[in-house]
């Protein structure tokens, strides 16, 4: 993962964090003065853990099809890659290896 992205990872994820303590504790507050009851302030934290997942899920798709981008970019060598030219190999040797 490129520097950029794993310090924009982690700053996101930081950020994330202190939002859930926060909202957490306001969630906290609210119930503690009746204006939300347990289950409502319940659902809220679970919407707002649901969307960062899903968030996640979106970062990990992209972070994923820019590291292909980059590879591709670059010229490197995916596993599939790899995995093709082994299999070539193989059967190469094993022609070479055949009796006539």
């Amino acid at each position: 993962m490129s520097d950029y992205l794993k310090k924009g990872f982690l700053l996101g994820l930081g950020a994330a964090v202190s939002g859930k303590e926060k909202l957490s504790q306001k969630l906290k507050e609210l119930v503690d003065k009746n204006e939300l009851t347990q289950e409502q302030a319940k659902t809220v934290m679970q919407n707002f853990v649901d969307k960062g997942d899903l968030k996640k899920k979106e970062w990990d798709v992209k972070n994923s099809e820019q590291m292909q981008k980059l590879a591709n970019e670059y010229g490197i060598a995916t596993k599939e890659d790899i995995h093709e030219l082994r299999a070539r190999l193989t059967e190469l040797e094993d022609r070479l290896n055949q009796p006539n």
